[in-house]
């Protein structure tokens, strides 16, 4: 049946166009993550661009076959008023074993919360290591040899986003704030090759892809703006978020001696309660 494989009644609309990337981009989002952790991957040389290709090329080919095979079965209608477009599907195919649907969902979901807060608090304590962060965050569980306490900030983070009720104003927030900060980050990719061209990099990747990527950032970040300057609003605010932050704990230098003292209780309160303890520093010869 491919009477449903077709564009009518699609928004042409350049503003929608982007503001639909946001969700698309959600999903196949992840392969970002594996540069968090390059310093626990071994061989990262040869096996980081080895999973991210793997990775991509798998999850493209799944996706695109999952959509094929909803739109096969299922309308536009029905894809469009059905808040969980899997079940549904699940309900017309499978019959008596359409539950299996809504549970490899939630397997799936959990497998992908596991894997964020796996990496991204890896973000916050490398961001602790070179000071940008409060020292908490650069501490490491004694048993499990682990960064508790960025793990932690991480899932509390997640958990105060959760309070958003709406998926995709959230998706839309969050789309926003990501996508400009992957592609701050892409940025530095030619103007290190510029600024820096006898830098040794053990991982080169040709200059066609960063300057592909940033065109795709500056569409899906600006036209928003426009589209839906709200959300967007939001996903600066959260960025902004940071200023605040890293102003008190890390910028201001004459703090007072109370205030020094209140941090030093509470950093050594969090390392009794979690039992973690500082990256062990070099002894003095």
């Amino acid at each position: 049946n491919t009477a449903n494989f077709t564009f009518d009644n699609t928004k042409t609309e350049v503003t929608s166009l982007a503001l639909s990337f946001y969700s698309g981009l959600f999903a196949y989002n992840g392969w970002n993550y594996l540069n968090f952790i390059i310093e626990e991957l071994k061989d990262p040389v040869k096996n980081l661009p080895r999973a991210i290709a793997i990775s991509c090329t798998l999850v493209t080919v799944v996706y695109v076959f999952t959509n094929v095979s909803f739109y096969t079965i299922l309308s536009p209608e029905e894809v469009l008023g059905s808040e969980a477009v899997a079940v549904t599907f699940a309900d017309r195919v499978f019959g008596m074993f359409a539950w299996t649907i809504p549970v490899f969902v939630a397997l799936s979901t959990f497998g992908a919360v596991n894997g964020i807060l796996l990496t991204s608090s890896r973000l916050f304590y490398a961001g602790a290591c070179e000071g940008q962060m409060p020292e908490i965050l650069t501490m490491i569980q004694i048993q499990r040899l682990t960064p508790t306490p960025a793990v932690l900030i991480m899932a509390l983070l997640s958990m105060l986003y959760l309070t958003v009720s709406d998926i995709f104003a959230l998706i839309n927030y969050v789309g926003f704030a990501t996508w400009l900060s992957i592609g701050a980050a892409v940025l530095c990719l030619p103007w290190l090759r510029w600024k820096q061209p006898k830098l040794n990099r053990p991982i080169r990747v040709n200059l066609i892809f960063p300057i592909l990527y940033l065109i795709a950032t500056v569409f899906v970040t600006v036209v928003p703006m426009i589209a839906s300057p709200v959300e967007t609003g939001y996903g600066c605010l959260m960025i902004l978020s940071s200023i605040p932050v890293y102003f008190i704990f890390i910028a201001w230098r004459n703090k007072p001696k109370w205030f020094n003292r209140s941090m030093v209780g509470v950093t050594r309160f969090l390392q009794k309660m979690l039992m973690v303890v500082g990256k062990t520093k070099p002894a003095q010869v």
